[in-house]
């Protein structure tokens, strides 16, 4: 793949140059709009650290509203804020960003521990060395949860891969999918879980 070059088009204000005619007949006369472009020396290109700050602000933002609409559900289902990022090595326009980590009974005698994300780009979740495979930059945003157990370093947390081969609780592109399903992990008695499966 192709190294990517990123500039910023908002960068240089565009001189204010007089239309020599009125734009609306030029455009009546001709049917065309005189759009100024942008020459090659007057583009400023980004370096991948300027293209990660920004896409980590963004993410952070993103994030912070998310978790915001989880825990103004219901006052009984509250997650507590663990907002971080991360951006892709050599592609720094995409990332992740974890909203949420909690943990929810599969049995009476079991509890799974999970995180929950999103992702300005959509993929398949695969192994450790290469979790995100398939990148489809695209428009769209996969949020996703995955199960999670502490790893051999102390502070450390690892994919729980008995759960599943990749951990993965859900995956989808549909916002309210996925608010849906981190309230069912979320909901404490059964009675909220039947409201939250009847949206």
């Amino acid at each position: 793949m192709a190294k990517l070059r990123y500039y910023d088009a908002t960068a240089e204000k565009l001189p204010t140059i007089p239309p020599k005619v009125a734009v609306h007949t030029e455009f009546l006369r001709t049917g065309r709009i005189n759009r100024r472009q942008w020459l090659p020396s007057e583009r400023r290109y980004l370096s991948y650290e300027e293209v990660a700050d920004r896409t980590g602000k963004k993410l952070s933002t993103a994030g912070d509203t998310t978790h915001k609409r989880i825990n103004g559900f219901h006052t009984s289902i509250q997650f507590p804020k663990m907002i971080f990022h991360r951006t892709l090595v050599g592609r720094p326009h995409l990332g992740y960003c974890h909203v949420t980590a909690a943990r929810t009974p599969v049995t009476p005698s079991k509890d799974i521990t999970w995180s929950f994300y999103f992702a300005n780009f959509f993929c398949n979740l695969g192994d450790e060395t290469h979790f995100f495979e398939s990148i489809q930059p695209g428009y769209s945003r996969m949020y996703f949860a995955v199960a999670i157990e502490p790893g051999a370093q102390a502070g450390q947390m690892v994919i729980n891969r008995n759960f599943r081969d990749n951990g993965l609780l859900f995956r989808t592109d549909d916002p309210k999918v996925a608010l849906k399903n981190v309230l069912m992990l979320g909901a404490k008695d059964d009675a909220l879980r039947r409201i939250i499966r009847s949206l």
